[in-house]
């Protein structure tokens, strides 16, 4: 594991975990000692910097699907990608380069992420969705059916999304309400 300010705690977590803390990122990166590699950083935006380093320096995205993860029949996963335990993904789902899908996060049929998206634990995307570039997605958020997230869009923890969502803005409550630039908040 790489990380410029690791923790006594999350040292003592590698150790109890049989890993190996391999140093910071500048230090690693002046020689590789890996052919592989995956960020686990849940940041859209601090995701995408590490892991164009990490591509630079002539490392490949690995991809890495739990075996406790269910995904349905003709999926399409870009390299990079995380899908940790319990994620539940239909079919015909589309996730792309280095995407997050935490544990117990729930996608639909007919859906597509587009890179760098962070699905975070117990999320509900519904069937026939899109979900743009860098969007986070919180604990417990729900996306209806057939609705489009915009790119850079954070959609906070437990908030319901019913009307598609512009980029850039962060979305809030159920029904979800974000900031609009000029007027009151729409409901989504």
């Amino acid at each position: 594991m790489l990380d410029d300010a690791p923790s006594e705690l999350n040292l003592q977590r590698l150790h109890n975990r049989g890993a190996h803390y391999l140093g910071t990122l500048a230090h690693f990166l002046q020689a590789p000692s890996a052919e592989w590699f995956t960020v686990g950083i849940g940041a859209p935006l601090v995701r995408e910097r590490i892991a164009a380093q990490l591509a630079d320096a002539g490392l490949k995205p690995a991809t890495l699907v739990h075996p406790s993860a269910t995904l349905g029949e003709d999926c399409t996963i870009g390299a990079g990608t995380v899908v940790c335990a319990g994620a539940a993904i239909s079919t015909c789902v589309v996730l792309g380069e280095h995407v997050h899908v935490n544990a117990n996060a729930s996608i639909g049929h007919d859906t597509r992420l587009d890179a760098l998206v962070s699905v975070n634990p117990g999320a509900i995307i519904s069937g026939d969705c899109l979900i743009g570039t860098r969007c986070l997605l919180g604990a417990g958020s729900v996306i209806l059916q057939g609705l489009q997230v915009g790119a850079d869009t954070i959609v906070g923890a437990a908030a319901c999304v019913t009307r598609d969502v512009p980029s850039g803005v962060t979305v809030k409550g159920a029904p979800g309400r974000w900031a609009a630039p000029t007027d009151a908040a729409p409901a989504v």
